[in-house]
Order: structure tokens, then sequence, then C-alpha cells
């Protein structure tokens, strides 16, 4: 693949058709809030699968967002350029959505890139189906609208940690909330998110090892 393609053609050249073997999106809405046969195929008419490898940028700074996503497998992190410094604002793995919810919904440009820190499976579905499904089925508005509860719960939680002042409370914090995340996320990106120096980050995980 040419390195030098859009973020979105990365998007465009990966994108297939559902797999059969693929876990359905309707399944997914299905989980969240009871929904018709009718919906069930749409969604899954309208949505396509795609793999990203690991490092690849899926959404860059100043692109509108075409599509959200469910991850299937795999994780990602969204940040923001800060200088040459890269500042992660959220990271997401297996089983969630993901978006730039702002440039998403409002059909804006982004502020933010997201990128695949690991290899990953998604299924994605655009705007405009999202648009015509919301409008075609009610039930959906309840999905949709159950979803960003919890977008914004998640949110929440990230800017209580960032108004933490002390590292250990940031960490641990994170280890209540996101223990998944410890062990199978790159240090730095932890660090980054947490908003403190890898070598705090290295002293605090040591301390914990060592039960100090």
């Amino acid at each position: 693949m040419n390195s030098n393609l859009l973020s979105v053609s990365i998007i465009e050249y990966n994108k297939i058709p559902l797999p059969h073997n693929c876990v359905k999106p309707s399944e997914y809405a299905n989980a969240i809030y009871p929904i018709t046969n009718e919906t069930a195929k749409a969604i899954d008419e309208y949505s396509f699968f795609c793999s990203i490898p690991k490092g690849k940028t899926i959404l860059k700074a100043g692109e509108i967002c075409p599509y959200v996503f469910i991850v299937c497998k795999g994780a990602l992190r969204g940040f923001v350029k800060d200088g040459t410094k890269d500042i992660t604002s959220w990271i997401t793995v297996d089983n969630e959505m993901i978006t730039s919810i702002s440039s998403f919904f409002m059909q804006l440009p982004s502020f933010e890139n997201i990128q695949a820190i690991e290899a990953c499976d998604l299924i994605g579905l655009s705007y405009h189906h999202l648009e015509l499904i919301y409008s075609r089925f009610p039930e959906m508005n309840i999905v949709g609208r159950k979803l960003l509860e919890k977008y914004y719960r998640d949110a929440e939680e990230r800017a209580y940690i960032s108004r933490l002042s002390n590292a250990a409370d940031k960490y641990n914090h994170l280890l209540n909330t996101k223990p998944n995340l410890i062990n199978r996320i790159p240090q730095k990106y932890i660090a980054s998110f947490l908003g403190i120096r890898i070598e705090t980050l290295s002293r605090l995980r040591s301390k914990l090892s060592q039960g100090k």
C-alpha cells in the first residue's frame, strides 16, 4: 500500500462487505436495545468490514470523519499535535465504538487524529447511512442515544483524570477503571494519556509491582 495515501483512502482501500464469519453490527445494536429484523438487515447491508495494519492513521486532523466504527479486534488511540509532541486523548479496544465525535456528527474537519496501535478489524458505517437508518427505523435512535451516553461517560472519566494533579492518583484511577489497558497498551501512550512522563509511569509501575 502506498504510504502517502490519505487516511480516508486507507479505509477505502481496505473496505469489503461483511464476511460471513464476522459478528454482525446488528447484533451489537440489538444487545443495546431490541431492533426489528428489517432494521437488522438494513444495518448489516449498509455496514462494511476493514482490516487496518498496526501504526496506520485512519483519520488525520483537518479531515472530515466519514465513518463510525465498531472495533471487532485491536486497539486505537485519538491524539492531537502540540508542536512536535503527540498528546493521546483517548484509547479504545475491542467491542467499543470509535469515531471523531464532533467531526462525524457535525461533518466538520476533525481536530484529532485516530491511529491503530494494534492491527485492527473494524466494522464501519457512513454518516449518510447512519442518518438514513435513524430516519427509517425509530428504534435505532434509542440505540444511538445509549451509545452516546456511554461515550460521554467515558469522556467524563477522561476529564476527571486530566484534572487530577498527582501522577499516582492518575495511574491508580486508570488501574481501577481500565485495568485491561495497563499491560496491553505501550507505556508511551499510557503516559501521554495520563499527562505524565514515561519515567514517572515506569516508577509507579515498579512500586506497585514491588508492593510499595
